[in-house]
């Protein structure tokens, strides 16, 4: 029955389920080129970050995701400049973390606005899920925003909303640390099509709670992450800016590589 009246849905509302909700275009338009020329980093979850001494970001920008929050309860000193959650799950799971997490900037897809009490560093947008919709002329395309006042594209990875935010800022470069990309599914877990619950720690993450028992989380799909990784680098690098992997070992190599350690 839901996959009969899915279909009667107009796509366009797939795609964009927030159009009709409110999104802070004003609030956005005055970050546009606000941090022109600087470099930021983009903070991955993966197990390698336990290897990186984070307190080097205290005089960083910085982009966290997630469960970042799990982090600095470890080192209370370490927060991101900004923070972003695309997927609703984490949302849904983590809800009080997220409305009381502290960090300079919070970007939240208007679809979760109802869920958020503490509004007063939050800047609401509209996401486009067009990537993972079926029936999307642009399924499993990647698309890059040039004005994510209008919109912000999603890509399989929360990290290709901040590379457009990031882009729009004006930084320069921007080096991606804590993308081990590479992922396991525990056999204790239980799987309904894309989406996974979890029973066991997360082996996936820095921090055994991050997806840890009693969590949904979703098939992240290593081979779409890359193919949407591809258009930023492009987009960056005509535009004569650069993105670095100053990761601590992993999987991705499509980006330079450099040494975290030697950025400081």
């Amino acid at each position: 029955m839901k996959a009969l009246l899915r279909k009667h849905i107009p796509i366009w509302y797939l795609e964009e389920p927030g159009y009709l909700f409110k999104s802070d275009k004003s609030r956005l338009k005055k970050l546009k080129n606000k941090w022109s020329g600087k470099r930021c980093f983009i903070i991955g979850n993966g197990p390698s970050l336990n290897k990186m001494d984070l307190s080097c970001l205290e005089r960083e920008f910085s982009f966290g995701v997630n469960g970042i929050f799990y982090k600095t309860d470890e080192f209370p000193n370490f927060k991101p400049t900004f923070y972003v959650v695309e997927d609703g799950a984490v949302m849904s799971d983590n809800v009080d973390r997220i409305n009381n997490y502290d960090c300079d900037y919070k970007f939240l897809p208007n679809i979760y606005r109802k869920l958020v009490y503490n509004k007063s560093n939050v800047y609401f947008f509209n996401m486009n899920r067009g990537f993972y919709e079926r029936r999307s002329d642009y399924f499993e395309v990647p698309r890059f925003t040039m004005n994510p006042c209008h919109r912000i594209f999603c890509g399989q990875s929360v990290t290709i909303i901040n590379l457009q935010l990031a882009y729009y800022f004006g930084f320069q470069e921007v080096y991606l640390i804590g993308m081990d990309f590479k992922y396991d599914i525990p056999k204790s877990a239980e799987i309904k099509g894309d989406t996974i619950l979890s029973n066991e720690d997360d082996p996936n993450h820095f921090h055994p709670e991050y997806f840890g028992a009693g969590k949904t989380w979703h098939d992240l799909k290593i081979h779409n992450v890359l193919k949407s990784y591809q258009l930023p680098k492009l987009m960056y690098e005509e535009s004569g800016r650069k993105i670095y992997n100053a990761t601590v070992g992993g999987d991705l190599n499509l980006f330079e590589r450099k040494d975290y350690q030697n950025l400081f």
